[in-house]
């Protein structure tokens, strides 16, 4: 179920397999445990264009020991059963999910209880199939807003947008930066002059600061990249310093200041 009780809701993503499912799992756990309303199950892809050095890692990290989207959907039943409010969503590229095939896709995510999907290189207007595949399923199908997206765009963002609206920060790609783009919330502003879909913002967010100031303009935050890199330097005992992050992002201190 994807509801941000918290505000700012937190989003946060995982690239699944890195550097094996079990750790997947574990801080999957430890992060909704902490706090986290959404996780984002990120599929490994061998040419994730849209991410930074660290998700570049973590993919070829996952990707040398085998994991596949069906595994992840596994995974994302597991926690499922195991923590049933919490919101899940796949973060995944286009070209996993071609080779189950998109109706296959959209059952398998309905079967394991998983939330829906944000297909980062589909865009709208080739969306046609995948969104009338995932509606019959009560999926939500996630989209990417812009600050370069036009208003004529960002209406028909909405339109096929389902359970919540990401917003990119900025132009680039994914990582950790020292501020938060001027443009987040002016984007922010002109999605809500077309929808009541909660708005999440993504790209750069990775400390508390950052994340707390996200929360004045929209609904939620996506980190990324900051939680990958602590998974990169603890590899399998990432859960418990994962743990203290996201903690660490609810009461707004660093980490440092946390575990004082």
């Amino acid at each position: 179920m994807i509801a941000f009780e918290h505000k700012p809701g937190l989003v946060a993503y995982l690239t699944c397999g890195d550097p094996d499912l079990a750790t997947t799992r574990a801080v999957a756990l430890a992060a909704i445990d902490s706090g986290a309303d959404v996780i984002e199950l990120g599929i490994p892809f061998s040419d994730p264009v849209a991410d930074g050095p660290v998700i570049q890692r973590a993919s070829e990290r996952a990707l040398r020991s085998g994991t596949s989207l069906s595994q992840c959907i596994t995974l994302g039943a597991e926690l499922r059963k195991g923590r049933p409010k919490t919101g899940l969503i796949i973060f995944s590229y286009l070209n996993p999910v071609l080779r189950i095939g998109i109706s296959s896709f959209a059952q398998q995510l309905a079967s394991a209880g998983i939330d829906g999907a944000l297909i980062t290189d589909l865009t709208v207007e080739e969306a046609g199939e995948y969104v009338e595949a995932m509606r019959p399923h009560g999926l939500a199908t996630v989209f990417l807003a812009a600050p370069t997206s036009t208003d004529t765009r960002l209406k028909a963002i909405v339109e096929l947008s389902r359970g919540f609206i990401y917003a990119v920060s900025r132009t680039g790609i994914t990582g950790e930066r020292q501020q938060i783009a001027a443009d987040a919330a002016q984007l922010v502003a002109r999605i809500r002059r077309f929808t009541s879909l909660p708005i999440a913002v993504g790209f750069g967010i990775s400390n508390p600061q950052q994340f707390l100031a996200v929360g004045e303009f929209a609904e939620a935050a996506v980190i990324g990249s900051a939680i990958v890199n602590i998974i990169e330097k603890h590899g399998r005992n990432s859960a418990e310093p994962v743990a203290n992050f996201v903690c660490a992002l609810r009461v707004g201190k660093s980490v440092a200041q946390a575990e004082r």
